[in-house]
């Protein structure tokens, strides 16, 4: 693994644990030799942690959508800034760059950029490690229900397995770093469509 994408919130969230995360992963990242990958803004959680490893000498690379530049106000001091069309763009460019993903804290788009990298791996698109670091225990109850759906057969526990979550940054990317993709049957076979 030599690039993480993270996924994290263009807010900063309540308190400041959120942040102090953000710093704290950063700070790993530039000391397990990864470079970042992320979407590219200034402001909230994804700031802060493009800002720290930019601050430890790391390589940051920021993709984000021309229609999001002036929103998120881009961060213009990413060792690279990828401009694209659109957030399908984005996120194809994010994984093509990245060798797993990370979600952090976030709103709306964080949870929806983890649930595509994760739904490509149930698919067999891509076989990357896929992380969550649960801050302050704020995928808790995502991951309760996530377990309920196993528990009602609309999951597969291979997928389950799929997400490794953890409350440390630095246990998080060890564990990613030694993931082994585990083959997942499909619901139905060709042979029954």
């Amino acid at each position: 693994m030599k690039s993480i994408c993270v996924f994290c919130g263009s807010s900063s969230g309540k308190g400041v644990k959120h942040l102090l995360a953000a710093q704290e992963l950063g700070e790993i990242i530039v000391r397990k030799n990864l470079s970042l990958v992320y979407g590219g803004g200034n402001v909230g959680i994804m700031g802060e942690l493009a800002n720290t490893v930019l601050k430890y000498n790391g390589k940051v690379t920021g993709v984000i959508p021309e229609n999001l530049v002036k929103r998120e106000a881009a961060l213009k001091e990413v060792t690279e800034l990828v401009i694209v069309k659109s957030m399908h763009e984005r996120k194809a460019k994010m994984s093509e760059l990245s060798n797993g993903f990370i979600a952090m804290s976030g709103g709306i788009g964080t949870l929806e950029e983890f649930f595509e990298v994760w739904t490509w791996a149930q698919l067999g698109i891509h076989s990357k490690p896929i992380g969550i670091l649960n801050t302050d225990d704020y995928y808790t109850k995502l991951m309760d229900f996530i377990h309920h759906s196993v528990e009602q057969e609309f999951l597969k526990k291979e997928n389950l397995d799929m997400i490794i979550v953890d409350t440390d940054p630095e246990n998080l990317i060890n564990r990613m770093k030694v993931y082994k993709p585990s083959e997942v049957k499909k619901w139905i076979d060709e042979y029954e469509i």
